[in-house]
């Protein structure tokens, strides 16, 4: 159980660092995909990284 657990959270992580990407790369062009979708990439950001952050504590209790 601790290896596909595994693989989804580093799934989960290389999501954020995409999410946070896209969201700075939009930030930093500027324009109007940025003013329409800037709050909605950041709001999916923190989802992600909550989730990435749960089963990441997930993985270190089952290890533990």
């Amino acid at each position: 159980m601790q290896e596909p657990l595994l693989i989804i959270a580093i799934l989960a992580v290389v999501l954020v660092g995409v999410i946070l990407a896209v969201g700075i790369g939009s930030f930093a062009r500027g324009g109007e995909f940025n003013k329409k979708n800037a709050n909605k990439i950041m709001r999916l950001r923190i989802v992600a990284q909550g989730v990435a952050l749960v089963l990441i504590l997930i993985l270190i209790a089952s290890r533990g």
